[in-house]
């Protein structure tokens, strides 16, 4: 019989404690042979929430054997928090299936738009840094937060350019939302360094404006540094820049979730791999 996201796994994943994951990568097909054959130590894997939302068959059941042994979170690209379309409760419901089944601790989604008219782009645009937009995106993720049932952690975009409409800077806004909704921030610190670089801000500064307690996580990536700009292509080793702005920010935190993307060109797990563990190492050292 073919499963449905809806059903659930033979084995129950076992519950894990929503702070204090520790240190993940993304989970990836060309990696599941190794993971499989290995089951390497990682504290806990991240996958993308559409790709499983309506998968049935062999996918889900990768997914049940990732989730016996630890802790999956969700993350999404197409919850369209910031669209003027109504919230999809088809695509919540299917959502909600999902975190229940593999039992993730929190999920987590792009404040952003990628719906208008109810058709997708297939892309992350930006918001207007407005009071009003912020107060509108803010009590839609406090229905998404409260439908789940589960800590819900937004992240900051990767952008070349900001609205003209602007009226504060992003952190502010960013700020003003997860406060507003009572959310959790999923601070992606090389989206930071790469807005940072397009738009001419300082880096250290955005950090500074955000109420880095409500950081739920992190995740770090490799850019494309074109020099005039710079693309979030999640397809390089994390920058030395990149590097040094994570330190600050796990500090200012008090420590958080780390997760290493690298979707495109996607090298050996042990390469990966080895960016989380340089992540450990320079902020708790591996081992203790």
């Amino acid at each position: 019989m073919v499963a449905s996201v809806s059903e659930k796994p033979v084995s129950r994943p076992v519950s894990h404690p929503v702070s204090h994951l520790g240190f993940g990568l993304g989970l990836r097909i060309p990696h599941y042979a190794h993971i499989f054959e290995h089951w390497p130590e990682v504290d806990f894997f991240e996958v993308i929430s559409e790709n499983f939302m309506n998968a049935s068959g062999i996918p889900l059941y990768n997914l049940d054997r990732i989730a016996e042994r630890y802790p999956v979170l969700l993350h999404g690209v197409c919850l369209s928090l910031g669209s003027a379309d109504p919230l999809d409760f088809d695509y919540l419901k299917k959502l909600k299936a999902l975190a229940d089944r593999v039992n993730a601790p929190w999920f987590s989604d792009h404040l952003c738009w990628t719906r208008f008219g109810g058709h997708h782009y297939h892309d992350l645009y930006p918001l207007p840094y407005t009071e009003k937009t912020a107060r509108y995106v803010a009590d839609r993720a406090r229905i998404v937060q409260d439908y789940l049932e589960r800590p819900f952690g937004i992240e900051n975009l990767s952008a070349v350019v900001e609205s003209s409409l602007a009226q504060m800077p992003e952190w502010e806004f960013y700020r003003s939302v997860v406060e507003q909704a009572d959310c959790k921030m999923m601070l992606d610190v090389n989206n930071i360094y790469v807005s940072s670089r397009n738009q001419g801000f300082d880096p250290v500064e955005y950090l500074n404006g955000l109420d880095l307690s409500r950081v739920q996580q992190m995740h770090l990536a490799g850019h494309n540094d074109l020099g005039r700009y710079v693309l979030d292509t999640h397809d390089k080793p994390v920058r030395d820049e990149v590097w040094e702005l994570y330190k600050a920010a796990y500090a200012g935190c008090g420590g958080a979730a780390t997760m290493v993307e690298w979707d495109d060109d996607i090298p050996p797990f042990e390469v990966v791999h080895a960016e989380v563990l340089k992540a450990k190492d320079l902020v708790v050292g591996r081992g203790r």
